[in-house]
């Protein structure tokens, strides 16, 4: 093997070294954007629900209100 030979596997080393620490941090990164993504996703859904369930003693009234209006608006028909 003559010096021009290692000179360029010297250099495919130095290549290949610097393409697997450029490949880690780039798995590094994906499994960060999964989390943050995951993260992102739960909150969304959790405030759904906390939502619903703050607001849902309020849609029931309104719900009874408008059952109890429109038996009163049958009764009413009826009764004519």
């Amino acid at each position: 093997m003559d010096s021009e030979d290692k000179i360029r596997l010297k250099r495919a080393l130095e290549l290949s070294e610097e393409n697997n620490s450029m490949l880690k941090k780039l798995v590094r990164a994906m499994r960060w954007a999964k989390l943050i993504r995951l993260a992102y996703v739960v909150i969304i859904i959790g405030s759904a629900v906390g939502i619903f369930y703050f607001f849902q003693p309020y849609i029931d009234q309104l719900s009874d209100t408008y059952s109890g209006l429109k038996n009163t608006i049958n009764n009413f028909g009826g009764g004519l």
